[in-house]
C-alpha cells in the first residue's frame, strides 16, 4: 500500500525571521517585497498572528497595512530562506531517497517501502527538523499525494494528520470546495453558481455533468480528486514548463523608455536563468497588466529553440507591437516556454510535479 508524506513548513519566511529575531514572536509579522507597506509589493507570507487580521499571501502590502497598521513589515531575504530550506530537506533525505521538492517550504516523501509506523516516522522528522533549524512543520500522510497535501493543512501549525481512503467521506467531503488542490477562485465561483460548495457535493455529481461544466480534462480531475483518487508518483526529478520574470512598477508608467528598458532587463534575467539551467526555449510571451488590472498576453513561437538574448528580446518587442499602450502600465512579464535541454534536438516531455 502506498504511503505518501507531505511536509509543509509553518509560515516559513516569517518563522525564519522570528528565529533570527526572537522579539518578533507573538507579533503580527508580514514578509513581502522590500518591506515597505506603502510600496507596490505583495505579501509573500504572514505570521499566524498577522493572519488573524485577514492578511494572506499575494495580498498587496498596502492592503495588509490597512488591515493591520501595527504589523511589522520586513523585506524578503530569499538567501536566508534558501539556507533554511536546504537544511530541512537534508533531514528529509535521511528518511527516504524518494523525495519530491515542490517549493522552498514543502516536499513529498514516499514512505511505501519503509517498515515503520508512519506516525513514528513523522514524529522523528518533526523532531529532527526542529533540532536543526528551530522551525516547526506540519505533516500529512495518506495513500496518495492529493490526500497527503490536504492532510498537512488540517492541523496547522505543528500538526500531524494521517488519512486513510475510508476517511474521505467523513473528513474530506465536508470541506469547502476550495480545499481541493487546484480549485481556485474561478472554479470555486463556478461551482457555487451550480449549487456546489463542498468537496462532497462535487463527488455527488456525475462525471458527465462535471465535464459539461468544466471541460473534459478538468471535469475528470474534479470527479476523481473529490473522491480522493490520485495515482501521481512522487517525482525525484522534473523539468520546468517555462521560465519567466515579472516586474510590478512602484507607480503606473506610460514612459516608453521605462517600459522598453524593463522589458530588456526582464529578458536578460530570463536568459540568464535559462542558460544557468541548461535550457533553450521556443515560445516567447509578453504579459502586460494595465493600471485598471486588465491583463494582456501576446505570444510568438519561433521556428527553432534558442537561448539567444538578442533573438528573445527582439521577439518580446514584436509581441509588444500587438498591444495597444493607451493606458498606464502596472506590470510587465516575460516568459519563455516549450523548453528543451541544451544539446538535445528532441523536444522533452515537460511535466509539472503531479501532473
Amino acid at each position: 500500500m502506498r504511503r505518501i508524506l507531505h511536509l509543509d513548513m509553518d509560515a516559513f519566511f516569517a518563522a525564519v525571521e522570528e528565529r533570527r529575531n526572537p522579539d518578533l514572536r507573538g507579533k503580527p509579522v508580514v514578509i513581502g517585497g522590500g518591506g515597505d507597506p506603502s510600496s507596490r509589493g505583495v505579501v509573500s507570507t504572514a505570521s499566524y498572528e498577522a493572519r488573524k487580521y485577514g492578511i494572506h499571501s499575494a495580498m498587496p502590502l498596502r492592503t495588509a497595512f490597512r488591515l493591520c497598521p501595527q504589523a511589522i513589515f520586513l523585506p524578503v531575504d530569499y538567501d536566508e530562506y534558501v539556507r533554511a530550506s536546504t537544511r530541512f530537506k537534508a533531514v528529509l533525505h535521511r528518511f527516504s531517497p524518494v523525495m519530491e521538492d515542490v517549493g522552498i517550504d514543502e516536499a513529498y516523501l514516499d514512505l511505501s517501502d519503509i517498515d515503520r509506523p508512519p506516525a513514528e516516522i513523522a514524529a522523528d522528522i518533526k523532531r529532527q527538523i526542529f533540532d536543526e533549524t528551530q522551525l516547526s512543520c506540519s505533516i500529512g500522510i495518506a495513500p496518495n499525494k492529493l490526500l497527503a497535501k490536504i492532510a498537512s493543512d488540517m492541523q496547522k501549525p505543528d500538526g500531524l494528520t494521517i488519512l486513510a481512503e475510508q476517511d474521505v467521506p467523513v473528513r474530506i467531503w465536508p470541506m469547502p470546495a476550495r480545499k481541493l488542490l487546484g480549485v481556485g477562485p474561478k472554479t470555486e465561483a463556478h461551482l457555487k453558481r451550480i449549487g456546489v460548495e463542498t468537496i462532497g457535493q462535487i463527488a455527488a455529481l456525475p462525471v458527465e455533468r462535471l465535464t459539461e461544466e468544466f471541460g473534459r480534462s478538468w471535469g475528470h480531475y474534479l470527479y476523481e480528486a473529490s473522491r480522493g483518487l490520485d495515482d501521481s508518483p512522487v517525482m525525484t526529478h522534473w523539468e520546468p514548463r517555462s521560465m519567466s520574470r515579472e516586474m510590478t512598477f512602484e507607480s503606473d508608467v506610460r514612459d516608453w523608455q521605462v517600459i522598453a528598458r524593463t522589458m530588456a532587463d526582464l529578458t536578460k534575467d530570463v536568459v540568464k536563468a535559462l542558460r544557468g539551467d541548461g535550457y533553450r526555449g521556443r515560445t516567447v510571451t509578453l504579459k502586460i497588466r494595465f493600471s485598471d488590472f486588465e491583463t494582456h498576453t501576446r505570444s510568438i513561437s519561433l521556428k527553432e529553440v534558442t537561448d539567444s538574448e538578442e533573438t528573445i528580446r527582439r521577439t518580446v518587442f514584436e509581441c509588444l507591437r500587438k498591444v495597444e499602450l493607451k493606458r498606464r502600465v502596472r506590470l510587465i512579464g516575460v516568459r519563455l516556454s516549450n523548453l528543451e535541454k541544451t544539446g538535445s534536438r528532441e523536444k522533452m516531455e515537460v511535466k509539472k510535479p503531479g501532473s
